[in-house]
């Protein structure tokens, strides 16, 4: 079966759709990566991961990506777009609607943690009105933003949309140091590279390692939902 929502007719669709279908819908960003990462960085790791998940799990279709999120910190660095907290909840819940028309299971997976808020409140209303959306974001330990561990993603990813030669540290503190005066004044006010961490040590193979981990964490995730 073709696992790619956009590539169909609706009668393939018509035809696909089961009590165990899954559209999984991975949502990221436009933002500021450093001077070393594509401004996509976020939707390319949210659509790997629902790419893995349809590799491991059958029944699962993927929906087009929504590249635009909330990333207001990002906004002082050219090239990020960001439609805010309000405007990304309803789209969800909208988005949501519409899909579960169709869709009996959907899980929305985000690639960007300033989806976070608008993500759980958007499922959670949609959950509320009756329809079985859940919501996956991944985590794991390292820098907070483009630095060694996001970097290491990336060139797992793609390493020629990867400029490691024009790298830069940025803020190496903890992210809950910085975190107050980010929120207020937004990443420019702690660094000048757009960067939280040291990129530059970053490397492919410890970035396929995490990426393979947290398509277990979303495949795992999906079958605890649905079986």
């Amino acid at each position: 079966m073709m696992r790619d929502l956009a590539d169909l007719t609706w009668p393939q669709v018509e035809a696909a759709v089961g009590p165990e279908l899954v559209l999984a819908v991975p949502i990221g960003s436009t933002e500021q990566h450093g001077h070393h990462l594509p401004l996509s960085v976020d939707s390319d790791v949210a659509t790997a991961l629902c790419r893995g998940l349809a590799d491991r799990r059958p029944g699962v279709l993927i929906a087009p990506m929504l590249p635009y999120g909330s990333s207001g910190e990002h906004a002082d660095f050219p090239g990020t777009i960001s439609i805010g907290r309000e405007a990304l909840e309803s789209v969800l819940v909208e988005l949501g609607r519409s899909a579960a028309t169709t869709f009996p299971r959907i899980v929305v997976v985000s690639g960007h943690g300033g989806n976070a808020e608008p993500l759980r409140a958007a499922v959670a209303r949609l959950r509320e009105e009756g329809r079985d959306v859940r919501a996956f974001e991944p985590r794991w330990d390292g820098d907070a933003h483009a630095g060694r561990t996001e970097t290491s993603l990336a060139l797992a990813l793609d390493p020629n949309r990867v400029d490691l030669a024009a790298a830069v540290p940025g803020d190496t503190r903890p992210l809950a140091e910085i975190l107050p005066v980010l929120r207020a004044n937004g990443l420019r006010a702690v660094t000048a590279s757009g960067v939280l961490g040291d990129p530059r040590d970053a490397d492919e193979l410890s970035g396929a390692v995490l990426l393979s981990r947290l398509i277990g964490d979303l495949t795992a995730a999906v079958t605890d939902w649905w079986g």
